[in-house]
Protein backbone atom coordinates (compact mmCIF):
# COMPACT_ATOMS: atom_id res chain seq x y z
CA UNK A 1 0.00 0.00 0.00
CA UNK A 2 1.32 3.34 -1.04
CA UNK A 3 0.78 6.69 0.79
CA UNK A 4 1.69 10.16 -0.12
CA UNK A 5 0.74 13.96 1.07
CA UNK A 6 -1.12 16.13 -1.39
CA UNK A 7 2.22 18.21 -2.49
CA UNK A 8 3.67 19.90 -5.48
CA UNK A 9 2.98 16.82 -7.37
CA UNK A 10 -0.54 17.28 -6.46
CA UNK A 11 -3.04 13.91 -6.55
CA UNK A 12 -0.42 11.75 -6.68
CA UNK A 13 -2.89 9.36 -4.75
CA UNK A 14 -5.41 10.01 -6.97
CA UNK A 15 -3.60 8.93 -9.99
CA UNK A 16 -2.71 5.91 -8.05
CA UNK A 17 -6.82 5.00 -7.34
CA UNK A 18 -7.74 5.58 -10.74
CA UNK A 19 -5.10 3.38 -11.66
CA UNK A 20 -6.21 0.76 -9.29
CA UNK A 21 -3.69 0.88 -6.83
CA UNK A 22 -4.39 1.07 -3.25
CA UNK A 23 -3.49 4.18 -2.00
CA UNK A 24 -4.37 6.67 0.76
CA UNK A 25 -3.35 10.39 1.57
CA UNK A 26 -0.78 10.12 4.33
CA UNK A 27 2.10 11.62 5.80
CA UNK A 28 5.01 10.85 7.54
CA UNK A 29 4.69 13.81 10.51
CA UNK A 30 3.66 13.82 14.74
CA UNK A 31 1.05 11.36 14.60
CA UNK A 32 1.67 7.38 14.73
CA UNK A 33 0.86 5.76 10.99
CA UNK A 34 -2.76 4.11 11.08
CA UNK A 35 -1.28 0.59 10.63
CA UNK A 36 -0.26 -1.92 13.57
CA UNK A 37 3.29 -3.26 14.39
CA UNK A 38 4.76 -5.83 12.36
CA UNK A 39 2.28 -4.73 9.56
CA UNK A 40 4.48 -4.51 6.43
CA UNK A 41 7.20 -7.44 5.16
CA UNK A 42 8.77 -4.73 3.64
CA UNK A 43 9.15 -1.03 3.49
CA UNK A 44 10.23 1.44 0.55
CA UNK A 45 11.41 5.04 0.15
CA UNK A 46 11.92 6.30 -3.17
CA UNK A 47 13.26 10.16 -3.48
CA UNK A 48 10.29 11.13 -0.43
CA UNK A 49 12.42 13.23 0.78
CA UNK A 50 12.01 12.57 4.74
CA UNK A 51 14.68 13.80 6.96
CA UNK A 52 15.38 10.75 8.75
CA UNK A 53 18.26 11.40 10.99
CA UNK A 54 16.44 14.45 12.04
CA UNK A 55 14.22 14.46 15.72
CA UNK A 56 16.26 11.85 16.96
CA UNK A 57 15.35 9.48 14.45
CA UNK A 58 11.48 9.13 15.06
CA UNK A 59 10.49 8.83 11.81
CA UNK A 60 13.16 5.68 11.21
CA UNK A 61 11.40 4.33 14.70
CA UNK A 62 8.20 4.42 13.17
CA UNK A 63 9.14 2.75 10.27
CA UNK A 64 10.93 -0.05 12.45
CA UNK A 65 7.41 -0.56 14.52
CA UNK A 66 5.37 -1.31 11.09
CA UNK A 67 7.71 -3.43 9.74
CA UNK A 68 7.88 -7.23 10.50
CA UNK A 69 10.99 -8.93 11.99
CA UNK A 70 13.03 -10.49 9.27
CA UNK A 71 11.57 -7.73 6.63
CA UNK A 72 13.25 -5.09 4.34
CA UNK A 73 13.31 -1.44 4.71
CA UNK A 74 14.46 0.41 1.08
CA UNK A 75 15.89 3.45 0.58
CA UNK A 76 16.27 5.63 -2.90
CA UNK A 77 17.37 9.16 -3.33
CA UNK A 78 19.07 11.43 -0.93
CA UNK A 79 21.04 10.74 0.91
CA UNK A 80 22.14 7.45 -1.15
CA UNK A 81 24.72 8.03 -4.30
CA UNK A 82 25.56 11.19 -2.62
CA UNK A 83 29.18 11.52 -4.32
CA UNK A 84 27.50 11.43 -7.52
CA UNK A 85 24.46 13.68 -7.09
CA UNK A 86 25.51 16.25 -4.59
CA UNK A 87 26.18 19.05 -7.16
CA UNK A 88 22.74 18.07 -8.74
CA UNK A 89 20.65 18.33 -4.50
CA UNK A 90 22.73 21.36 -4.18
CA UNK A 91 24.26 20.24 -1.15
CA UNK A 92 27.53 19.23 -0.18
CA UNK A 93 29.05 16.51 -0.12
CA UNK A 94 30.12 16.78 3.96
CA UNK A 95 26.82 17.20 4.88
CA UNK A 96 25.30 14.23 2.56
CA UNK A 97 27.91 11.90 4.00
CA UNK A 98 26.99 13.05 7.50
CA UNK A 99 23.36 12.60 6.43
CA UNK A 100 23.91 8.78 5.74
CA UNK A 101 26.39 8.19 8.48
CA UNK A 102 23.39 8.97 10.72
CA UNK A 103 20.83 7.11 8.74
CA UNK A 104 23.33 3.97 9.14
CA UNK A 105 23.68 4.54 13.02
CA UNK A 106 19.94 4.50 13.53
CA UNK A 107 20.10 1.57 11.12
CA UNK A 108 22.30 -0.17 13.41
CA UNK A 109 20.27 0.59 16.57
CA UNK A 110 17.43 -0.92 15.37
CA UNK A 111 19.09 -4.10 14.57
CA UNK A 112 18.65 -3.56 10.68
CA UNK A 113 21.35 -5.02 9.09
CA UNK A 114 22.55 -3.40 5.83
CA UNK A 115 22.40 -6.29 2.89
CA UNK A 116 23.09 -4.02 -0.04
CA UNK A 117 23.98 -0.80 -1.42
CA UNK A 118 24.46 0.03 -5.37
CA UNK A 119 23.99 3.15 -7.42
CA UNK A 120 20.97 4.74 -5.70
CA UNK A 121 19.49 1.78 -3.89
CA UNK A 122 20.29 0.83 0.03
CA UNK A 123 18.59 -2.30 1.27
CA UNK A 124 18.70 -3.16 4.79
CA UNK A 125 17.03 -6.35 6.80
CA UNK A 126 15.43 -6.16 10.55
CA UNK A 127 16.66 -9.17 12.72
CA UNK A 128 14.01 -11.43 13.34
CA UNK A 129 14.33 -11.25 17.13
CA UNK A 130 16.12 -9.66 19.99
CA UNK A 131 18.30 -12.34 20.66
CA UNK A 132 20.12 -11.84 17.56
CA UNK A 133 20.44 -8.04 18.17
CA UNK A 134 23.17 -6.92 20.33
CA UNK A 135 22.04 -3.20 20.94
CA UNK A 136 23.65 -1.19 23.03
CA UNK A 137 21.57 2.00 23.32
CA UNK A 138 18.23 3.64 22.54
CA UNK A 139 15.21 4.27 24.47
CA UNK A 140 12.61 1.36 24.78
CA UNK A 141 8.89 2.45 23.90
CA UNK A 142 7.48 2.37 27.56
CA UNK A 143 4.02 1.50 25.75
CA UNK A 144 2.99 -2.01 26.36
CA UNK A 145 0.24 -1.65 22.92
CA UNK A 146 2.29 -1.35 19.80
CA UNK A 147 -1.03 -1.25 17.74
CA UNK A 148 -2.62 1.47 20.34
CA UNK A 149 -2.02 4.44 17.61
CA UNK A 150 -4.88 6.30 16.90
CA UNK A 151 -4.18 10.05 17.32
CA UNK A 152 -1.24 8.99 19.60
CA UNK A 153 1.44 11.22 19.06
CA UNK A 154 5.17 9.28 17.81
CA UNK A 155 7.99 9.41 19.62
CA UNK A 156 11.41 8.53 19.50
CA UNK A 157 11.92 5.59 21.22
CA UNK A 158 11.90 1.95 20.08
CA UNK A 159 9.23 -0.29 19.35
CA UNK A 160 10.62 -3.81 21.33
CA UNK A 161 10.39 -7.18 19.14
CA UNK A 162 8.18 -9.95 20.87
CA UNK A 163 9.27 -12.77 23.14
CA UNK A 164 10.61 -15.62 21.78
CA UNK A 165 11.49 -18.90 23.21
CA UNK A 166 14.66 -19.66 21.00
CA UNK A 167 17.18 -17.97 19.15
CA UNK A 168 15.92 -18.95 15.29
CA UNK A 169 12.41 -18.04 16.37
CA UNK A 170 10.96 -15.40 14.39
CA UNK A 171 9.39 -12.81 16.42
CA UNK A 172 6.03 -12.10 16.80
CA UNK A 173 5.52 -15.53 14.95
CA UNK A 174 6.81 -16.83 11.18
CA UNK A 175 4.12 -15.91 8.04
CA UNK A 176 3.57 -18.81 5.75
CA UNK A 177 4.23 -17.69 2.16
CA UNK A 178 0.63 -16.43 -0.11
CA UNK A 179 -1.84 -17.31 -0.48
CA UNK A 180 -1.49 -19.71 2.04
CA UNK A 181 -1.09 -16.88 4.44
CA UNK A 182 -4.52 -15.99 3.47
CA UNK A 183 -6.40 -18.89 5.31
CA UNK A 184 -3.53 -19.75 7.54
CA UNK A 185 -4.27 -19.47 11.37
CA UNK A 186 -2.51 -15.50 11.99
CA UNK A 187 0.35 -16.01 14.62
CA UNK A 188 -1.96 -13.37 16.72
CA UNK A 189 -4.86 -15.80 16.87
CA UNK A 190 -2.60 -19.00 17.47
CA UNK A 191 -0.84 -17.11 19.92
CA UNK A 192 -4.07 -15.72 22.01
CA UNK A 193 -3.49 -11.81 21.78
CA UNK A 194 -7.04 -10.93 19.76
CA UNK A 195 -9.58 -11.02 23.09
CA UNK A 196 -12.52 -13.86 22.41
CA UNK A 197 -11.12 -14.67 19.03
CA UNK A 198 -9.85 -18.33 18.94
CA UNK A 199 -8.64 -20.74 15.99
CA UNK A 200 -12.02 -22.68 15.78
CA UNK A 201 -13.60 -19.05 15.97
CA UNK A 202 -11.77 -17.57 13.28
CA UNK A 203 -11.99 -20.94 11.04
CA UNK A 204 -15.64 -20.17 11.65
CA UNK A 205 -15.63 -16.49 10.44
CA UNK A 206 -13.98 -17.51 7.08
CA UNK A 207 -16.81 -20.67 6.38
CA UNK A 208 -19.12 -17.92 7.36
CA UNK A 209 -17.77 -15.09 5.04
CA UNK A 210 -17.26 -17.57 2.44
CA UNK A 211 -20.71 -18.60 1.93
CA UNK A 212 -21.62 -14.23 2.44
CA UNK A 213 -19.45 -13.78 -0.72
CA UNK A 214 -20.88 -16.38 -2.99
CA UNK A 215 -24.46 -14.78 -1.83
CA UNK A 216 -23.28 -11.66 -3.31
CA UNK A 217 -22.19 -12.77 -6.45
CA UNK A 218 -25.22 -14.10 -6.50
CA UNK A 219 -27.15 -10.90 -6.39
CA UNK A 220 -24.30 -8.91 -8.19
CA UNK A 221 -23.36 -10.93 -11.53
CA UNK A 222 -19.94 -9.12 -12.11
CA UNK A 223 -18.86 -9.22 -8.34
CA UNK A 224 -15.09 -10.49 -8.86
CA UNK A 225 -14.39 -9.12 -12.59
CA UNK A 226 -12.57 -6.10 -13.52
CA UNK A 227 -15.83 -4.32 -13.13
CA UNK A 228 -15.20 -4.05 -9.42
CA UNK A 229 -11.24 -2.92 -9.14
CA UNK A 230 -10.93 -0.51 -6.36
CA UNK A 231 -13.40 -2.04 -3.09
CA UNK A 232 -13.68 -0.44 0.64
CA UNK A 233 -14.56 -2.40 3.77
CA UNK A 234 -16.16 -0.05 6.05
CA UNK A 235 -15.88 -3.02 8.64
CA UNK A 236 -13.42 -5.48 8.22
CA UNK A 237 -13.45 -7.49 11.62
CA UNK A 238 -10.76 -10.61 10.75
CA UNK A 239 -10.63 -9.67 7.00
CA UNK A 240 -13.19 -12.43 6.33
CA UNK A 241 -15.10 -10.90 3.56
CA UNK A 242 -11.38 -9.75 1.44
CA UNK A 243 -10.08 -13.62 1.64
CA UNK A 244 -13.35 -15.02 0.49
CA UNK A 245 -13.13 -11.97 -2.82
CA UNK A 246 -9.65 -12.05 -2.93
CA UNK A 247 -8.44 -12.18 -7.07
CA UNK A 248 -5.78 -10.49 -8.66
CA UNK A 249 -8.60 -8.85 -10.14
CA UNK A 250 -9.04 -6.72 -7.62
CA UNK A 251 -7.88 -5.11 -3.84
CA UNK A 252 -9.77 -4.36 -1.08
CA UNK A 253 -9.18 -1.86 1.64
CA UNK A 254 -9.85 -3.51 4.96
CA UNK A 255 -11.05 -0.51 7.43
CA UNK A 256 -11.01 -1.34 11.47
CA UNK A 257 -12.83 1.25 13.15
CA UNK A 258 -11.75 2.32 16.48
CA UNK A 259 -14.54 1.81 18.52
CA UNK A 260 -14.68 -1.99 16.81
CA UNK A 261 -12.10 -4.48 18.30
CA UNK A 262 -8.63 -4.21 17.14
CA UNK A 263 -7.88 -6.60 14.56
CA UNK A 264 -6.07 -4.83 12.22
CA UNK A 265 -2.78 -7.21 13.13
CA UNK A 266 -4.66 -9.93 12.03
CA UNK A 267 -5.35 -8.81 8.89
CA UNK A 268 -1.93 -8.39 7.63
CA UNK A 269 -0.91 -11.23 8.86
CA UNK A 270 -3.11 -12.86 6.44
CA UNK A 271 -1.21 -10.53 3.78
CA UNK A 272 -4.26 -8.08 3.34
CA UNK A 273 -3.85 -4.40 3.75
CA UNK A 274 -6.24 -2.32 5.69
CA UNK A 275 -6.02 1.14 8.29
CA UNK A 276 -7.81 2.00 11.48
CA UNK A 277 -10.44 4.99 11.24
CA UNK A 278 -12.93 6.42 12.98
CA UNK A 279 -16.20 6.70 10.59
CA UNK A 280 -17.14 9.50 12.47
CA UNK A 281 -14.49 11.40 10.76
CA UNK A 282 -13.71 11.90 6.81
CA UNK A 283 -11.58 8.89 5.36
CA UNK A 284 -7.92 10.14 3.96
CA UNK A 285 -8.92 9.50 0.17
CA UNK A 286 -9.77 11.73 -2.74
CA UNK A 287 -13.78 11.90 -4.05
CA UNK A 288 -14.77 8.82 -6.46
CA UNK A 289 -12.08 6.29 -5.48
CA UNK A 290 -13.82 3.34 -4.48
CA UNK A 291 -16.07 0.77 -7.30
CA UNK A 292 -17.47 -1.12 -4.88
CA UNK A 293 -18.23 -0.54 -0.53
CA UNK A 294 -18.91 -3.47 1.69
CA UNK A 295 -20.81 -1.86 4.54
CA UNK A 296 -21.30 -4.89 7.63
CA UNK A 297 -22.64 -3.97 11.07
CA UNK A 298 -21.33 -0.76 10.47
CA UNK A 299 -24.74 1.21 11.15
CA UNK A 300 -25.02 -0.89 14.34
CA UNK A 301 -21.86 -0.17 15.77
CA UNK A 302 -22.01 3.32 15.23
CA UNK A 303 -25.49 3.88 16.78
CA UNK A 304 -25.59 7.08 19.26
CA UNK A 305 -22.06 7.88 18.15
CA UNK A 306 -22.20 10.19 14.70
CA UNK A 307 -25.71 10.70 12.70
CA UNK A 308 -25.91 8.00 9.82
CA UNK A 309 -26.56 10.67 7.04
CA UNK A 310 -23.10 11.83 8.13
CA UNK A 311 -21.61 8.42 7.01
CA UNK A 312 -23.32 8.21 4.32
CA UNK A 313 -22.39 11.23 2.62
CA UNK A 314 -18.94 10.17 3.35
CA UNK A 315 -19.87 7.01 1.51
CA UNK A 316 -21.00 9.07 -0.99
CA UNK A 317 -18.15 11.03 -2.04
CA UNK A 318 -15.57 8.07 -1.89
CA UNK A 319 -18.00 6.10 -4.54
CA UNK A 320 -17.67 6.20 -7.83
CA UNK A 321 -20.79 7.48 -9.74
CA UNK A 322 -22.77 4.04 -11.04
CA UNK A 323 -20.52 2.21 -7.98
CA UNK A 324 -22.29 0.07 -5.73
CA UNK A 325 -22.70 -0.60 -1.75
CA UNK A 326 -23.62 -3.96 0.26
CA UNK A 327 -24.89 -3.68 3.27
CA UNK A 328 -25.66 -5.80 5.59
CA UNK A 329 -27.36 -5.11 9.15
CA UNK A 330 -30.82 -5.51 11.11
CA UNK A 331 -33.72 -4.82 9.14
CA UNK A 332 -34.88 -2.14 11.56
CA UNK A 333 -31.57 -0.03 10.73
CA UNK A 334 -31.31 -0.87 7.02
CA UNK A 335 -35.13 0.47 6.69
CA UNK A 336 -33.45 3.69 7.92
CA UNK A 337 -30.48 4.09 5.54
CA UNK A 338 -32.84 2.92 2.53
CA UNK A 339 -35.16 6.30 3.24
CA UNK A 340 -32.09 8.36 3.58
CA UNK A 341 -29.91 7.32 0.57
CA UNK A 342 -33.00 7.24 -1.71
CA UNK A 343 -33.19 11.14 -0.92
CA UNK A 344 -29.71 10.85 -2.37
CA UNK A 345 -30.94 9.48 -5.24
CA UNK A 346 -29.22 6.06 -5.00
CA UNK A 347 -31.10 2.99 -6.37
CA UNK A 348 -31.48 0.41 -3.43
CA UNK A 349 -32.81 -3.20 -3.29
CA UNK A 350 -33.45 -4.88 0.16
CA UNK A 351 -33.75 -8.19 0.34
CA UNK A 352 -33.37 -11.83 3.17
CA UNK A 353 -30.31 -13.14 4.52
CA UNK A 354 -28.93 -16.03 3.10
CA UNK A 355 -30.45 -18.07 5.63
CA UNK A 356 -33.91 -17.23 4.93
CA UNK A 357 -36.54 -14.37 5.92
CA UNK A 358 -36.80 -15.02 9.31
CA UNK A 359 -33.31 -13.81 10.12
CA UNK A 360 -33.42 -9.72 11.51
CA UNK A 361 -30.15 -9.33 9.75
CA UNK A 362 -30.88 -8.00 5.68
CA UNK A 363 -28.83 -7.02 3.12
CA UNK A 364 -29.48 -3.99 0.75
CA UNK A 365 -27.63 -3.48 -2.39
CA UNK A 366 -27.91 -0.05 -3.54
CA UNK A 367 -26.11 1.83 -6.76
CA UNK A 368 -25.19 5.10 -6.82
CA UNK A 369 -26.83 7.03 -9.74
CA UNK A 370 -25.46 9.59 -12.23
CA UNK A 371 -28.44 12.03 -12.07
CA UNK A 372 -29.56 15.48 -13.85
CA UNK A 373 -29.61 18.61 -11.66
CA UNK A 374 -32.18 21.71 -12.68
CA UNK A 375 -30.09 23.41 -14.64
CA UNK A 376 -29.62 20.15 -16.91
CA UNK A 377 -25.93 19.06 -16.20
CA UNK A 378 -25.14 16.15 -15.25
CA UNK A 379 -23.96 15.89 -12.06
CA UNK A 380 -23.94 13.74 -8.66
CA UNK A 381 -24.35 14.40 -4.91
CA UNK A 382 -20.02 14.74 -3.99
CA UNK A 383 -20.04 17.83 -6.30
Amino acid sequence: MSFAPKDNHEAQVQFALERGVPAVIGVLGTIRLPYPSRAFDMVQCSRCLIPWASNDGMYLMEVDRVLRPGGYWILSGPPINWKTYSRTWKRSKKDLKAEQRKIEELAELLCWEKKYEKGDIAIWRKKVNANSCRRKSGRICESGDADDVWYKRMDACITPFPEVASANEVAGGELKKFPARLFAVPPRVAKGLVPGVTVESYQEDNKLWKKHVAAYKRIIKLLGTTRYRNIMDMNAGLGGFAAAIQSSKLWVMNVVPTVAQNTLGVIYERGLIGSYHDWCEGFSTYPRTCDLIHASGVFSLYQNKCKLEDILLEMDRILWPDGTVIFRDEVDILNRVRKIVGGMRWDTKIMDHEDGPLVTEKILIVTKQYWVGRNGNSTSTDE
